[in-house]
């Protein structure tokens, strides 16, 4: 093997024009697909069985129902003209009633749906910087903050840039730090909230069965009302659907609350351990509560964190901390 390396050459300057130069051919060009990403599998089509069990014990309930209301209507015609017809008019009003609920449901669960898919379509879109299906995403984003008037500037200045930015990815970012800056605030306020509540009274209640129905009805409304502020205004079954996605959330993403520097401080303090045990329950279930309610924000917000920085527990429950410090070190003056 040789050790002798190339002797080292001058730049020199030639003209194009000249007959001695031979130009190399141009590098080849790659096609463009080759640079984006492959495509997502497609979904599974057709209905599981799951679905095909809810549908037909809906349809048999659905029977059921009407043959029963079509023989109290008979029975009462048979036994008196006007029973029949005041008869008639109960079940048109609770047909009409139940048309509405219906509709209302299924209005509830396609709002969720087209909060999940303007999700899945900005995830996509920052991926392959695609400007045709980020702009589709700033679209459905603006109509979603047209429905929201604390949003009308952020609304107006979005629209007016819309045009200019080149970039896919860059026009998610844009489309999120414009419209979801001030909702991500008052998110952040409502969890924060929602864990001071359940801290101080799961501290100060006698009872755990108080405890634990204020627990659920702190969380269940705060879900709640963390889909009405992105848009969501979900119904019963959408609540249904939205607590499922919550937990499953929590499920993926629980081993990360043990890396959380508030967790990291209670439990290597030993803090819970020092106070009281109906504080350190107090604590313990505002903390919860907090992992719950940014469970809940990743759910219900329609685009992910991109350009804004995810809320961490300490960015939410660092009240918790202090208040239990505080009450840590008058308990230690007293002693």
């Amino acid at each position: 093997m040789s050790d002798q390396r190339p002797s080292s050459r001058r730049p020199q300057v030639f003209r194009l024009d000249e007959t001695n130069i031979t130009l190399a051919p141009p590098d080849p060009i790659e096609p463009e697909t080759a640079l984006l990403p492959a495509a997502a599998p497609p979904r599974r089509s057709g209905m599981s069985w799951g679905g095909l069990f809810w549908s037909a014990l809906g349809g048999i309930a659905s029977l059921a129902a009407y043959v029963g209301l079509s023989r109290l209507v008979e029975d009462l015609f048979a036994r008196a003209e006007w029973l029949g017809y005041v008869g008639l008019g109960f079940t048109a009003l609770l047909v009409l009633a139940v048309v509405i609920i219906v509709g209302r449901e299924v209005a509830g669960l396609s709002r969720l749906a087209r909060l999940d898919d303007i999700r899945r379509r900005a995830t996509l879109a920052i991926a392959a910087d695609d400007r045709s299906e980020a702009e589709g995403v700033a679209r459905d984003m603006l109509r979603l903050a047209a429905q929201t008037p604390t949003l009308a500037r952020a609304h107006a200045d979005l629209e007016s840039h819309l045009s200019g930015i080149i970039d896919g990815a860059d026009l998610v970012r844009l489309t999120e730090r414009t419209l979801l800056a001030s909702l991500d605030s008052r998110a952040r306020q409502m969890v924060s909230d929602a864990a001071r509540n359940v801290s101080v009274v799961t501290a100060v209640s006698p009872r755990a069965l108080v405890d634990l129905a204020f627990v659920l009805y702190s969380a269940v409304s705060l879900v709640r009302r963390l889909a009405l502020l992105y848009g969501g205004r979900p119904g019963a079954l959408g609540m249904l659907r939205l607590v499922q996605h919550v937990v499953g959330h929590l499920a993926i993403t629980g081993g990360m609350a043990a890396g959380d520097t508030l967790v990291q401080q209670i439990v290597g303090q030993g803090l819970a351990a020092r106070l009281s045990a109906r504080l350190g329950e107090g604590v313990v279930n505002g903390l919860l509560t907090a992992r719950l309610g940014l469970a809940a924000m990743a759910v219900t917000r329609p685009l992910p964190f991109a350009a804004l920085p995810a809320p961490r527990l300490a960015d939410v429950a660092s009240g918790l901390l202090r208040k239990a410090e505080e009450e840590e070190a008058v308990a230690s003056r007293r002693q």
